[in-house]
Formats: structure tokens, sequence, C-alpha cells
């Protein structure tokens, strides 16, 4: 894909850390805890694959992780860098660095790491079991990988396509209408299906659960959703069988079921001699 055809991640991220507070600080520490089953990362290594705003490797810091962040974009580099200036313990490590997934010689020079972590990233790629494959061959033996890719939805993962091909092809100042109007189109539905249901028709309450939930900011994943390019989905089934014949084990799935959004995926690494990456 052509490098004008891809949509700035950094530029959306930038937006974001204006919002950024401790209370979503807090909320991704938090859900990184529950997804990992773990009260602390002390002495890990982590490696965060597409660090965007920097926030998910600032709460694996903050739970005593050796971080690495890495991010193809150069803007999501500067976040993740701002954030680090911003809130990091000078005295641990935190590494950030500017490259894709999908350059094997550099994911390689990192080494291995206890946890990989890459939510809603590979699917952005272009090439997303390629860079599925090379971020499982990070995880050493006994390690997690976790992971969060777009849910396969048939026909309408084909019309999300087009919106995103349509954002992107427009010029920038009209890009924010195309965003409201898609996001009022899907809120509008939304609403009336709470409406049947003798529920809250407004969306505030879905948009703070958005907060609480991983600290994000419902305009800025409305963005990301709208423009994110490249684009890949999943099922779940093909993503755990292709994780088991690289020797991983499935410990925790957060699926949405038929709906849109991502699959959450914690797996563990059993066997190395089982891989062929």
């Amino acid at each position: 894909m052509a490098e004008k055809d891809r949509f700035a991640f950094g530029e959306n991220w930038q937006a974001f850390l204006a919002a950024l507070d401790e209370e979503r600080i807090s909320q991704a520490t938090v859900s990184l805890q529950a997804m990992l089953s773990a009260r602390s990362l002390e002495g890990k290594g982590f490696l965060d694959i597409g660090s965007g705003s920097g926030l998910f490797s600032l709460a694996a810091h903050r739970l005593g992780a050796e971080v690495t962040s890495i991010d193809y974009d150069e803007q999501s580099v500067g976040c993740t860098r701002q954030l680090r200036e911003r809130f990091a313990d000078p005295s641990r490590r935190w590494e950030i660095r500017q490259g894709s997934v999908l350059d094997e010689a550099l994911l390689q020079s990192l080494g291995q790491f206890d946890v990989v972590y890459s939510w809603g990233v590979l699917h952005h790629t272009g090439e997303l079991w390629r860079a599925l494959e090379v971020a499982a061959e990070r995880t050493r033996v006994g390690g997690q990988l976790f992971i969060a890719i777009y849910n396969d939805q048939g026909r309408a993962s084909r019309r999300w396509l087009a919106i995103k091909r349509a954002y992107n092809a427009l010029p920038r100042g009209l890009r924010p209408l195309w965003v409201t109007c898609v996001a009022g189109v899907y809120e509008s539905k939304f609403a009336l299906s709470r409406a049947l249901r003798w529920k809250n028709p407004l969306p505030f309450a879905d948009w703070r659960a958005k907060k609480q939930d991983r600290g994000m900011s419902a305009w800025h994943d409305w963005v990301d959703w709208v423009g994110g390019l490249p684009f890949e989905v999943s099922t779940p089934d093909r993503i755990v069988n292709r994780l088991k014949q690289l020797g991983f084990s499935l410990e925790t799935l957060k699926a949405v079921g038929k709906g849109w959004g991502c699959n959450e995926y914690v797996f563990r690494r059993e066997d190395s001699n089982r891989a062929e990456f």
C-alpha cells in the first residue's frame, strides 16, 4: 500500500494525548493486569508492537516491566516519547524505536520477551499473518502474547473497508465531517436499539464504559475505526489455530461474537520446537 493511502495513526494519537489524564492511565493499567492475570510485571520484558499513544507501554512501565516500544509511525513514536518524558521512572529501562513489525531483522535484534503486546495493530500492516508470526517469534517460551485483531464480519467488514477508503480519499479538512457522519449513523442505530430495549438511548454510558475499559476515547476510537488503513480481519478460529501450530495455547479470549471491533487474545508460548516461523 502506498504511504499516501495509509491512515495517519500518529496524528490521531497526538490528539488523544490532549485528553490523557491519570484516570485513563489507571484504567489502562488495570485492564492490562486483568487480561494478563498479573498484578505486577516486575522484572519482566515487555514488547509493545505498535505503541501508538504510548499509553499501554506506560501502563506496563508502571507495573514494573522493562519496556521496549516500537511503532512504524514517526508521530506515534513521538507520542510514546512524550509519555516517557512526562511519566516514566528514569531508573527503569524503557526503550523506544521507530520501525515496522514486518522488519524481521529489527525485531530479531530486540531479543525475546516475557510479554509481547500488540493491540489493534497487526491488522493494519497489510500482511496480518506474517506480522502475527513475527510477533509470536518474539515471545519467549513460557511468555505471553497479547493481541487484538479485528473481527471478521463478512459483508459488513467489506463495507467498512469501503468506508475507510472513502475517508483516506477525502481532503484532510473533510475527514472529520466524514467521521461525524459515519459515527452519527451508527450511534443512531445503537440509540434505537437501546430505546427498543427500554434503556437510555443516549450514548454517554457506552462512552464512559470505553474510558473505564481501557482508558480510551470514543471520538479518537471513531477516527481510528473510520480511517484505519490497511485493514484486515479474522475469525477467532483462524487466529487460535495458527497460534496453536506455532506452539501457543490460548489462555484468554474476549470475543465480540458476531459484532464489530476487536477480539482480544492472550496466548502462552509452550513449545519452541513446534514453532515453524
